[in-house]
Parts: C-alpha cells; sequence; structure tokens
C-alpha cells in the first residue's frame, strides 16, 4: 500500500491533530470565501474573559458553534465565524490588583497609567491563552479578524454609541441608588449580582404611634439602617393595619416622626406585615421612597462606616453599629423579640463580596423606550429562541426593564467621553477630547474619571467586529449574523442588550437565533466550581483522550436547552469509536490497493450494496434536518449508529467474502461502495470530530482536498432502495436471531449448520447473500423450500412474516449429552419446585414472613414452574 493511502497502525491524536490544524489555517480555509453570490453565514463568538483559561462550558459553547460553521461550510456557504476577547473591566482589574498586592504594590501608589499598561501586559498573557486553547479543541475561527473589545475599532464603536445616545438625551448622569460592590469599589450592574442564603436574625422593632398608646411593629434583618428610616409600610390589604395607615410613629433612638404608608410591595406574611422603609439601603424600598415622595436619608459613609446621624455609631462599621444598635434598642423596651432566619444576601458575582445599595452619582441610559423594538422583534418571530421556552425570561427582563447604570469606579475598560468645564462645570461629550469648553470657551477641561459597564461594549459586538460605525464590506456583507450560541445565565446580561444596540444603531436585528444550551455539570449534577474541586479543564482531557473525543462527550446525546453530567465512560465510549472506526478504515484501505477509481452502474450493484447505500442516505437526509434544527445530540448519535452498527457491524463482515476472493466479478463494486461510504460517513461526522475525519479522509481514494472543503452529503432519489433495505433489514434479523440461539445453547463457533428456509418472498435475495449468510449464520449449507416437508419435527425455528429459518438441532448440539444435560437440569427444576409449594402451604411461614418476602417465594416458584414445562417440552421433541 503506496504511503499516500496507509493509516498508522494505531490511532493516536496527537499524531496528527495538531498538524492537521496548522494546515487548515495555513490553507485559509477559516476564511470567508469572498463570493458575494454565495449566501453568507456568519456566527460571532460570545468573547471569553481575559481572566483565566477556558472551561468546560466554552468547550460546550465553542464546539456547538464548530459544529454549526463546519457544516455550513461545507453546504456551500460564505462563512465567517468571528473569534475574540472581552476585557471584562471588574475581573480583570480584580487579578491585576491581586497581582499587585502579592509584589506588595497598589493600584494608586503605580497610577492610572502604570496600572493600564500592567492590565495590557495581563491581557496579552491571558488572551493568547485563550486563543490557543480554542486552536486546540479544534475552531475553525477566522484568526485574521480577531477581535479584543478594546482594540482600537471596537473603542471607536464604544465612543460612537455613547455620544448618539447622549445627543438622544438616552444617557445620563445622576445620583441613584446603585449596587454597590464593598470589595470591587465599584457600582455592577443588577444582572452582576448573586444571591447566597446565609443565617442571620429577624428582629422584631415597636415603633410608637404619635399621640396613641399603640405601636407598630417591623420586623428587619438590618436593624443597623434603621436610623435612615424615612416611612413604616403596609400592605394595603393587610386588615391588621387598617387605622394605622395616614398616620406617623417615632423612629427609635433617632426620635424622629417618619409616616405609615400603604404599598403593595409589602409582602403581608413576612415578619409582621410592616416593614421599615429606608430609601437610601434598599432597593425596594428606594422605589417606594420614590412613588410616595419619601426623604432619602443615607445612613453609612464612602467607606461604609456609620455616619454621624447618631454620634455615638459614627465610624463603627456595619455589623459592630448592629450589635450596639440591637443592644440600644432592648434598653429602650423596643425590641419585641429576635428569630433565626435565613435569608438571600446579595454578592458580587466575579469577586463574591456583599453588595450594598448605595446611593451615587453615575451614568445610566434609559432603557424604557430602546427596549420596545427588541422586545416586538422577539414577538413577532424576526429573532426566534431556541428552545422557546427561554423566551420567557427574555420577556421578564425587558418588560420590567429599568434604567441601566453603565459607569464603573475602575480604570481598566473604556473610559467615558465625557469632559468637565473646571470653570462652568458643563459636561462636554464628544468621541475626542475637546479642546475647550463648548459652553463658554474654557480650557480648562478634565475627563470623568469613571469607565463604562463591559456590557456596554460587547453589546455593539456582532457590528462592531464587523467595523461599525463604519459602513464595511464585512458590514454589509454578514449583517445581520445568523446564531448566537450562549447559555442562559447570560439572556439578561448580553442577549437582550445586544437585541436592543443592533435594532437601534444599526436598524436591523443582530442574529436571527438564539440558540440556548445547559451548562456542563459534573457526574453527580452540581454545577462545576473552584470551591467544590469539581471542575475539569478541557486541555487536559484532549491531552489524554484527543479533541475529538472530548467533543464527542460534550454534544453526543444532548437536548439543546437542558444541562449535561460531564461522566467519564463518554470518553471512554468516543475513544472506542474512534478505534472502531480507525480500524475499519484501515481495513478498507487494505482491500482497495488495486481499487481502478471507476464508477458503477448503481442499479447493476447486489442487494447489500443497495442496501447501505440506502441507510447512508436515509441517515444522511435526518443529519441534515436535524443539524438545520439545532439537535446536535440527535445528529451526532444517529451518524454513530450508522457507522458503528450498519457499516462496520455489518456491511464490511457482509462484503468480505467478495473482497478476499480476488476472482469474483463484483469485488470491484464492493470496493466502490466502501470506499464512498466510508467518504461520505467521514464528511457527515467531520463538524463533530473534524480531525479523525480529516485523517482518514485525505487516504481515501477518489478524492481531492480537505474534508472541511468538500461538499457535505444530501439526501438523493437514486440511492433511494427500499425493498433492498427492508429484504436485508430481514436477512440481518435472521443472522442476529441464529447468534442469539447458539449463544444460548452454547453453540461452539467452529460447529456448522444447515440453514433450511421456508419463503417465497425472499427466495431470489437469500440466493444472492448465501455467501454472507453461511459466514454470519454459522452454516454450512443452505436450502430454500416452499413449505416444512420433510424438516425434522425438533428443528430450532425462527418466525418471521414471509420467512421461516428451520436449523436441525443435532447440528448445533450432540443429541445424546444434550438430553443428559436437559434431565439433570429438570431434576433441579422439580427439587425447586417441591421446596416452594411446601414452603407456601406452611402455615408457620405464610402467617410470620414478611408479605415482600412470601411474593419473591411465589414468583420464584412461577419462574421454576415455566422454566420445567419447556424443559419437558425440549425432552418430548427429542
Amino acid at each position: 500500500m503506496s504511503e499516500k493511502h496507509k493509516l498508522n497502525e494505531k490511532f493516536s491524536p496527537k499524531d496528527f491533530e495538531e498538524n492537521l490544524y496548522s494546515k487548515w489555517e495555513e490553507k485559509g480555509y477559516f476564511k470567508p470565501n469572498e463570493d458575494e453570490n454565495k449566501e453568507a453565514y456568519c456566527i460571532m463568538i460570545p468573547p471569553p474573559n481575559v481572566t483565566g483559561k477556558l472551561h468546560m462550558g466554552h468547550a460546550l459553547n465553542n464546539t456547538i458553534q464548530d459544529v454549526l460553521i463546519r457544516f455550513k461550510r461545507m453546504q456551500g456557504f460564505n462563512t465567517l465565524w468571528v473569534p475574540g476577547t472581552d476585557h471584562s473591566s471588574i475581573s480583570t482589574e480584580m487579578k491585576v490588583v491581586q497581582k499587585l498586592k502579592s509584589e506588595g504594590k497598589s493600584k494608586h501608589e503605580i497610577g492610572r497609567e502604570k496600572f493600564l499598561e500592567e492590565a495590557w501586559d495581563w491581557t496579552e498573557i491571558y488572551g493568547g491563552t485563550i486563543e490557543n486553547q480554542l486552536k486546540k479543541l479544534g475552531c475553525s475561527c477566522d484568526w485574521s479578524r480577531n477581535r479584543f473589545t478594546l482594540d482600537e475599532g471596537l473603542s471607536k464603536a464604544v465612543l460612537e454609541q455613547f455620544v448618539q445616545l447622549y445627543r438622544r438625551d438616552l444617557i445620563y448622569k445622576g445620583k441613584r441608588l446603585v449596587n454597590w460592590c464593598t470589595n470591587c469599589n465599584t457600582s455592577v450592574s443588577d444582572v452582576e449580582v448573586e444571591h447566597h442564603e446565609e443565617q442571620t436574625h429577624l428582629w422584631h422593632i415597636r415603633y410608637k404611634v404619635k399621640d396613641e398608646e399603640k405601636y407598630i411593629t417591623v420586623a428587619t434583618t438590618r436593624p443597623e439602617t434603621m436610623l435612615g428610616d424615612t416611612a413604616v409600610a403596609v400592605h394595603p390589604d393587610d386588615e391588621r393595619y387598617v387605622g394605622f395607615v395616614g398616620k406617623t410613629c417615632i423612629l427609635p433612638i433617632v426620635n424622629k416622626e417618619i409616616p405609615i404608608i400603604a404599598d403593595r410591595f409589602v409582602e403581608k406574611e413576612f415578619g409582621t406585615g410592616a416593614v421599615k422603609i429606608t430609601p437610601a439601603h434598599d432597593m425596594n424600598d428606594y422605589q417606594a421612597g420614590i412613588r410616595n415622595n419619601l426623604d432619602i436619608v443615607e445612613v453609612f459613609d464612602d467607606n461604609f462606616k456609620m455616619n454621624d446621624i447618631v454620634p455615638e455609631f459614627k465610624g463603627m462599621d456595619l455589623l459592630e453599629a448592629r450589635k450596639e444598635i440591637v443592644k440600644k434598642l432592648e434598653n429602650m423596651d423596643a425590641l419585641v423579640k429576635t428569630e433565626e432566619y435565613t435569608h438571600n444576601v446579595a454578592k458580587c458575582e466575579r469577586c463574591k463580596h456583599t453588595i450594598e445599595p448605595k446611593i451615587s452619582d453615575q451614568w445610566f441610559v434609559k432603557m424604557e423606550d430602546l427596549v420596545k423594538p427588541a422586545i416586538k422583534a422577539v414577538k413577532d418571530k424576526d429573532i426566534n429562541f431556541v428552545p422557546s421556552k427561554y423566551e420567557k425570561t427574555y420577556f421578564n427582563w425587558m418588560d420590567n426593564i429599568q434604567d441601566w447604570c453603565i459607569s464603573r469606579q475602575l480604570w481598566w475598560g473604556h473610559r467615558i467621553p465625557a469632559y468637565y468645564c473646571d470653570e462652568c462645570e458643563h459636561i462636554n461629550v464628544a468621541k475626542e477630547a475637546p479642546t475647550k469648553c463648548e459652553k463658554c470657551g474654557s480650557k480648562k477641561l478634565h475627563q470623568d474619571e469613571d469607565t463604562l459597564d463591559t456590557w456596554f461594549s460587547s453589546a455593539l459586538w456582532p457590528f462592531s467586529t464587523l467595523g461599525w460605525p463604519e459602513q464595511t464590506k464585512d458590514l454589509k456583507m454578514f449583517y445581520p449574523t445568523n446564531v448566537l450560541v450562549t447559555a442562559y445565565e447570560i439572556i439578561t446580561f448580553w442577549v437582550a442588550r445586544m437585541i436592543t444596540s443592533g435594532i437601534d444603531l444599526i436598524g436591523e436585528i443582530p442574529f436571527d437565533t438564539v440558540l440556548i444550551h445547559g451548562i456542563v455539570r459534573d457526574n453527580q449534577g452540581r454545577k462545576m466550581s473552584k470551591t467544590l474541586g469539581n471542575g475539569i479543564d478541557p486541555i487536559d482531557v484532549i491531552n489524554e483522550h484527543g479533541t475529538d473525543a472530548l467533543r464527542f462527550s460534550l454534544i453526543h446525546g444532548i437536548t439543546i436547552g437542558n444541562d449535561i453530567r460531564y461522566m467519564s465512560e463518554k470518553l471512554e465510549q468516543s475513544s472506542n469509536f474512534c478505534n472502531k472506526l480507525w480500524n475499519a478504515a484501515k481495513f478498507v484501505l487494505m482491500n482497495l490497493e488495486d481499487y481502478n477509481y471507476e464508477e458503477v452502474d448503481i442499479l447493476k450493484l447486489k442487494t447489500e450494496d443497495k442496501w447501505i447505500l440506502s441507510k447512508l442516505n436515509r441517515v444522511t437526509e435526518e443529519i441534515n434536518n436535524n443539524i438545520d434544527n439545532f439537535d446536535l445530540g440527535v445528529a451526532l448519535e444517529k451518524i454513530y449508529s450508522f457507522i458503528w452498527n450498519e457499516f462496520c457491524d455489518w456491511y464490511i463482515e457482509i462484503v468480505k467474502t467478495r473482497l478476499y476472493n480476488k476472482d469474483d466479478k463484483l469485488r470491484e463494486q464492493a470496493q466502490y461502495v466502501l470506499n464512498e461510504v466510508l467518504k461520505n460517513s467521514l464528511k457527515l461526522l467531520h463538524p463533530f470530530m473534524p480531525f479523525i475525519t480529516e485523517e482518514i479522509y485525505e487516504k481515501l481514494y477518489n478524492v481531492d482536498g480537505s474534508i472541511m472543503i468538500a461538499e457535505f452529503p444530501e439526501y438523493n432519489e437514486k440511492y433511494n432502495f427500499e425493498k433492498e433495505e427492508s429484504e436485508i433489514e430481514v436477512l440481518k434479523q435472521l443472522v442476529t436471531e441464529i447468534r442469539n440461539i447458539r449463544t444460548t445453547m452454547n453453540v461452539h463457533p467452529t460447529k456448522k449448520s444447515q440453514l433450511i428456509f421456508v419463503t417465497k418472498k425472499y427466495r431470489d435475495v437469500i440466493q444472492e447473500s448465501e455467501n454472507f449468510l453461511l459466514k454470519l449464520g454459522f452454516g454450512k449449507e443452505t436450502q430454500i423450500k416452499e413449505d416444512k416437508k420433510g424438516i425434522e419435527k425438533n428443528a430450532i425455528s425462527i418466525l418471521l412474516k414471509d420467512l421461516e429459518l428451520y436449523i436441525p438441532f443435532g447440528d448445533l448440539v450432540d443429541i445424546e449429552e444434550e438430553r443428559k444435560r436437559l434431565e439433570v437440569e429438570k431434576e433441579k427444576l422439580e427439587s425447586e419446585v417441591s421446596r416452594g409449594e411446601k414452603m407456601l402451604i406452611n402455615s408457620g411461614f405464610v402467617n410470620k414472613a414478611p408479605k415482600e418476602k412470601i411474593d419473591e417465594e411465589k414468583e420464584k416458584l412461577k419462574d421454576y414452574k415455566n422454566r420445567l414445562e419447556n424443559i419437558k417440552k425440549r425432552l418430548d421433541s427429542m
């Protein structure tokens, strides 16, 4: 065999994966073909953060994208998969701050300019790491278009967006309550807040109703904030507080008069049904304060120490103040009781520290009108969520949208393009730093210190990566994009904002489909995390098992939208499959050495040849439909099953008799079909397992170029052989039944038997298929009869519709030895039946034994009797 058509003896992905990827990239296969006459297909990678390495969730997400882009590329689309990374302002700044701390430095000591240099160095290291990992995963991205959310082009897009929205009065600066991370020292958005259960107490505090001998008791988990109370609220339908609403009460400790109000946000079942309202330190209270025109009183200073509302608590941290305030309430006889309580505490999604509501001067985007077209686009099905159930998450967020706080008190990120005049305090907003104030002409200007929320820039990702705000060729060709593949956690973070920004700034939806996948959990169903120590590094898996094995284990059997459990058994299954395919390909290539490349007359092929071509044709149609409908797990299972079962276990075995006989006139047909079926099977498998398919494909006969750019198979009516397909399926069933019978009877493989067929319908196909029936059915000769005359009474029978098979009993076993064996078995079973019957008429057992034990013995007796009856029949027939 020539080296061109020779595979290595053993399957070893390390031998070829890296080389193949380099060759693909060098040949430019990942780039679009730039043919404007071909339909474009574009995917934007959800940009991973430059704060670390890829995890299993990234591996799943990017494998799905690669399956889709390879599929469409092979279908002839003008494909583009744009890679990139996100600067992740909070996470990256936190990592760099930690690095500096380990070196005995702080960001304020080294200054903004030096800090940004450190951050860029960090990005260079980890950005490159992520790119290399994606390449190792086989991702066929166009790396020449690799983008970063802080690169020059994307930064220009962010400035354009900010200035446009500001000039349309959709961006404003104001003092409002925001989520504040006490560790990162910055505002964060609602979607960057997690909630974790913690044990605490519920304190019941009574407030005296003014000028009455009545009290209203509130329940709170945060007594330290009560100094900033500006009202007590009850639900308007709560009958317990009829007559209280409209009156005032006295705030303990502060001794201030505050109103008692009714508001529907109050939960009647919580605590006493009455709650204190502290608009400066609780999101719900803040909204209630706005609705009821309440004062906003801050209790903490900028460092989250108690301020001087009550001098004796000034400078205390929150927990210390809580302890002292509770003690003072006890002394005043204002503390009614204290209960153990579990509640949800807001934590920063990045650093896991506590989030405090804080009144702060920040930049906001007015969202109410902006999101209306984005809501309509999904309702009108211009954009489809797959699965559709995730539309609910989208609508819940969009229908209750709040103004978006976009400023962050960080240095790493896009700096807000607002310049303050030191003379007249006018805010100058511009894409480039102005030389003078547009209002008073002063040249004394300074830029806002804050940066923009990371999601403000990534909201532009589908079009900023294509060159917007410039009207580039890429933007014209590939926007709108096609499918966004993402996890459900960031529907509100990112998906909703991209849809909103795309429609607002471009006038078109950014993509037509949002494909939502689940998260990868461990084999116990737990979320992978550093805390649990159950995370698995996909690169470690690749190094041990190969990329194709990892991709198979992630996609096989998944249902889009549902979480998956990562199991090592799937890696073993995939490795076994790779070895099976590799060895099958070696066998095929070994038997194609004298292959003459000639086309054959399909209609003159043998029945088994037409059967395999028809099966392949059918599965091809199904796989095309499955991938188009994003049923990737189903598609992979079908091609896996076809290759393993139909091609390797059946067709190759069936045609061996023809291949081994070089004088067989039909040998060339078998060679042709082997090559064609293997070639097209590899094409169907390629999007899922790109490396092994390319390595084998290149060794086949009658192929041209890389499998990456080969045409993806489609259903072809000329390969529709329903009759031949059904005939071979019947013969397969017969062979399977023969094997099962021989296994049950423990017949040695070397013992051959007569195969006596009774049929009219299948006479021709049995005659044509005699060689493989004898080989696979362990036969020594075949007979075809139209009736059962002359067939031994004790012959083993297999009865199918329009076809009966009889195997003389003596051909399978030594009758005298079998009779002896059955007699021994009969005696054993008679003994067991006798024992069981005696036990079940024994009143001592029946009255004392548990019902489960009695039922178990009844089932045993029934089984023994059935087996005994069968053995008696076998003996009678002998």
